[in-house]
């Protein structure tokens, strides 16, 4: 899938260049790799997405880094104001982004806006992170000590999302991520990069700081790695197959990062037995318990 860019998308009628989102800007790729995104109803190309180099993938990370500082210190309540503006420019566009979806993915129409639906309800449940964050507190735990378990953020987690559904699944990750106080670098599928990348529309239209979501496209195999190895980054997401979930795990035994999968099976947000997307917010926070010991 991979081959060299030898002309610019833009000049290609009806091509459309597919670049990387970072720091709150497009930045257009700088390896000359790219790789063809093609219309599964007409056959014809009808986009080119860059492939980010391993010093653009640090830049986004740097980036989330950056911005975890002062995205971390967000109260709950403006989270939740931010997220409920996510939600309205995210239904605004949402048969938008399912004609996408059919053009790129060759999805029928109504199965398009029915997984958009479904990410969406996603980010509607994150709205009510102020309860869903709430800390526990226990009495007398030990003699004369009580102890509160608070959650609080990783800090950069990296997201790797599948082909079969490529508007849904990313919203499963960046939202409960970037909700909970984290930073995200999202690597959408090679295959089907657009709906992703084309949803950094919402994020520059809301309050959102720069930096707070990154996405970078290219090779999913080599962005894996590259992620799972960096230092910087805290936590790496990987819902694909199983043979990448594997290998999420072997590439972050150096750094003992967290990782999250679906082992290559299927995941319902929505299950009961499932926690009905508790799983995902329970492995987007940390619990630190505090014992506070008193006496007369």
């Amino acid at each position: 899938m991979t081959e060299l860019a030898t002309q610019p998308a833009e000049a290609r009628t009806g091509v459309k260049r597919i670049s990387h989102w970072i720091g709150g800007r497009l930045v257009a790729g700088e390896s000359g790799r790219s790789g063809p995104v093609y219309n599964p109803a007409t056959g014809r190309q009808s986009g080119e997405v860059d492939f980010a180099t391993a010093e653009e993938v640090d830049k986004a990370v740097q980036a989330a880094k950056a911005a975890f500082v002062s995205w971390r210190q967000v109260s709950l309540a403006k989270r939740a104001e931010l997220f409920f503006a996510i939600r309205e420019l995210v239904h605004e566009r949402r048969e938008e982004v399912a004609t996408l979806l059919t053009q790129e993915h060759g999805k029928v129409l109504s199965d398009a806006i029915g997984e958009v639906t479904r990410g969406l309800e996603v980010i509607e449940f994150c709205c009510g992170l102020p309860t869903l964050l709430k800390s526990e507190y226990s009495e007398q735990a030990s003699t004369g000590v009580d102890v509160y378990s608070i959650r609080q953020p990783l800090g950069v987690v990296a997201g790797i999302t599948p082909f079969n559904f490529p508007a849904m699944v990313p919203m499963w990750m960046w939202a409960p991520a970037l909700a909970t106080g984290n930073t995200v670098v999202v690597v959408p599928s090679e295959t089907y990069p657009l709906i992703t990348s084309d949803l950094y529309q919402v994020f520059d239209t809301s309050d959102l700081p720069g930096g707070a979501v990154n996405i970078v496209t290219g090779d999913t195999a080599q962005l894996l790695k590259a992620l799972a190895e960096h230092d910087d980054v805290d936590a790496i997401w990987c819902f694909t197959d199983e043979a990448s979930a594997s290998a999420a795990k072997s590439y972050s035994k150096g750094n003992l990062k967290q990782v999250f999968t679906n082992e290559g099976r299927s995941v319902d947000w929505f299950d009961v037995k499932q926690g009905e997307g508790r799983w995902f917010l329970q492995h987007a926070t940390q619990v630190k318990n505090i014992w506070v010991p008193y006496g007369e």
